[in-house]
């Protein structure tokens, strides 16, 4: 094999390799012996066909087959040589020997390659935990939540003008440019004042109506709203009262406890207690690994491939695009223009492709690696995600090993962190639930 650098500058390569015919060849006419001796073919006794016949027949398959494993081959040889990683796919765009026609094979080859990663001097790692208290309160407002969910509607018999926290039943038929519209018409209908989940400004028109009054309202639904051809759009409602119903909570005591499956009421406040020290939790770690990786940013003087950055902003860009069209943009980047937003973004995907390479340097550098059963673990998790389907989960990630393979990145990373963390002096700091989950952005 013949090789010649083509290209040098900063992380791109580039190489034309020549492979000879003669070795081609061989290899060609080695799997075209394997293909005769297990053809089966009328005339002929089992492994007797000739190898012409095999040629003739699947001679261009296996020339391709040979072709495709002696480039890869190749360019696995020329990156190892040298000690280059390939940082993607890398291109490959064939001159001769395409053909089975006994010239050598000739292409070319260009990729960028992962920098050279010095691990920094991770000794002087300081970081701060925050940790937050389970509030009695924050018990009290579950187990509130919990009685409101179970709570029943005694009709009211006074006859009396609706007020903020009743509840009215109410017919209604909605139209559209004086026409009733699919799905606008019901009857019965429990209806809160002050309440969520209706129309906006449904209920609000509602308020002051009494048992047996007939209005017209006027509401806009959402742009958002579920049905295209109504989105956005003002539509009138026929409403007729009914009746006014009072919510009356359920009881906060063992009995409520019982309805919903726990033996008493302290033991559903000991379950909802450790739920939020688990959310604290999980607060916690995302705050310590914001820390982590802002003081690792810091240190990663190296050049990222623009490959990876490219990738990586692309899919960065797609979400915010989709979260601008469904009017979701963050706060602080309502009132910047588009090119400044790309600009912003890139940093955020370079520092991305960075930390990552960086990770993965460390991890290997010290043995960190996701096991077979961690893998599997992430699968059934992964499977669990999508109740009633797990069976056909399970069977995608068996018949496509690759997409398993995703799954090994995260698992990995969490390693490396909790080695980094283990390895950091870490200082516990007590803060309120509200600091706790105000994450601040990544430094960029």
């Amino acid at each position: 094999m013949q090789v010649t650098e083509t290209l040098s500058e900063g992380l791109k390569r580039g190489f034309t390799v020549t492979v000879p015919a003669t070795e081609l060849e061989g290899k060609r006419d080695a799997r075209l012996k394997d293909v005769a001796a297990n053809l089966n073919l009328p005339g002929f006794r089992p492994g007797k066909v000739p190898v012409s016949l095999a040629r003739q027949r699947y001679g261009a398959a296996v020339w391709g087959e040979v072709l495709e494993q002696a480039v890869s081959d190749a360019i696995r040889a020329v990156f190892d040589e040298r000690g280059l990683r390939p940082a993607g796919q890398p291109q490959v765009d064939l001159v001769s020997g395409q053909d089975d026609d006994g010239k050598d094979l000739e292409f070319k080859v260009e990729s960028e390659i992962l920098p050279e990663i010095t691990v920094p001097d991770l000794s002087g790692l300081t970081l701060t935990r925050l940790k937050a208290p389970v509030a009695e309160d924050a018990i009290d407002k579950a187990i509130e939540d919990i009685a409101k969910r179970g709570r029943t509607f005694e009709v009211v018999e006074e006859v009396r003008p609706v007020a903020k926290g009743d509840v009215i039943a109410v017919d209604f038929v909605g139209k559209r440019d004086g026409v009733a519209f699919d799905g606008g018409t019901a009857e019965d209908v429990n209806i809160e004042i002050g309440g969520e989940g209706f129309i906006p400004g449904f209920a609000e028109q509602i308020e002051g109506m009494s048992p047996g009054e007939e209005k017209v309202i006027t509401v806009t639904f959402p742009e958002d709203y579920g049905a295209a051809e109504l989105a956005g759009k003002e539509a009138t409602f026929d409403i007729k009262a009914r009746q006014i119903k009072k919510p009356v909570d359920a009881a906060i005591n063992d009995d409520l406890a019982k309805q919903i499956g726990f033996e008493s009421l302290d033991q559903l406040k000991d379950l909802i207690r450790k739920q939020i020290e688990g959310e604290y939790d999980q607060l916690s770690r995302l705050r310590i690994k914001r820390e982590l990786l802002d003081e690792l940013a810091t240190k990663t003087d190296f050049e990222a491939p623009a490959n990876m950055v490219e990738a990586e902003f692309q899919q960065i860009w797609t979400r915010v695009e989709a979260d601008r069209k469904d009017g979701q943009i963050d706060d602080e980047d309502k009132d910047k223009d588009e090119a400044t937003l790309r600009a912003d973004y890139r940093k955020i995907a370079e520092r991305r492709v960075k930390l990552g390479l960086l990770l993965a340097e460390i991890g290997t550098k010290n043995g960190i690696a996701v096991s077979s059963e961690e893998l599997a673990r992430a699968v059934r998790a992964e499977a669990m995600r999508y109740q009633g389907q797990e069976q056909q989960v399970f069977e995608f990630f068996q018949k496509n090993p690759q997409a398993a393979e995703t799954l090994r990145g995260p698992i990995f990373e969490n390693k490396v962190v909790d080695y980094l963390i283990e390895l950091a002096k870490v200082t516990d700091k007590e803060v309120t639930p509200e600091e706790l989950s105000d994450i601040p952005p990544a430094d960029i």
